[in-house]
């Protein structure tokens, strides 16, 4: 019995120490500096409810751009509340013709659910398989982390969608960009790439690109 009693204190003297130990969440901070892994927490009773809400989602985009695409992002640095829990979230809104191209984001996996309109998506496997997929109101699909992937209106009306990630920050690189709206040298492109340079010089003209 005495050992019985001895056991069960022990492990309510863990639970409790475990359970003191919790930190329930992590505001992100912005008057101190951003690291590698987040933000730093701000200061519990500085906590309000208003850090973990985020009205910005309810707007449009503005798609008058050459993708004729925008993303409105819900990550750390825009809503104080996700930062540290492992998830964010985006408005994606397509115009007609509208496109997300091939990009990555090397911090986490995507999830998109179509809310409006005819999404063409898909994504790259690293052994180099496409899966492409047409998706209507309310269907989902999901990208794997870092794969290249891309979003297409293949409607004839705007598209929204809304996209969560397994991260706070997910990051992103859209590979058009890299390549020529970069100061890449084009002859060095033309070496990687195998494309002709009066094209990498054409597309860096357009997205602004140098070299």
């Amino acid at each position: 019995m005495n050992m019985f009693l001895t056991i069960s204190f022990f492990i309510f003297s863990l639970l409790s120490l475990s359970h003191a130990s919790v930190v329930d969440f992590c505001v992100a901070d912005y008057n101190a500096p951003n690291g590698p892994a987040g933000y730093s927490c701000k200061t519990p009773k500085k906590v309000t409810a208003d850090d973990f809400v985020f009205h910005g989602l309810a707007t449009s985009g503005n798609t008058t751009n050459i993708i004729k695409a925008a993303v409105t992002p819900a990550f750390d640095a825009q809503f104080p509340g996700v930062n540290g829990l492992g998830i964010s979230i985006a408005r994606l809104d397509l115009a007609g013709g509208g496109v997300i191209p091939l990009h990555t984001h090397p911090g986490a996996s995507e999830i998109l659910v179509v809310v409006q309109g005819t999404i063409c998506a898909g994504f790259v496997s690293s052994d180099n398989v496409v899966y492409l997929e047409t998706l209507y109101k309310g269907d989902v699909m999901v990208f794997p982390q870092g794969l290249l992937h891309f979003q297409i209106n293949s409607g004839g009306s705007n598209a929204l969608a809304f996209v969560s990630f397994s991260s706070a920050n997910p990051g992103l690189q859209i590979l058009d960009f890299a390549l020529f709206k970069s100061d890449f040298p084009t002859e060095l492109i033309t070496q990687t790439t195998f494309i002709d340079a009066v094209v990498v010089k054409k597309l860096k003209g357009v997205l602004g690109g140098s070299g």
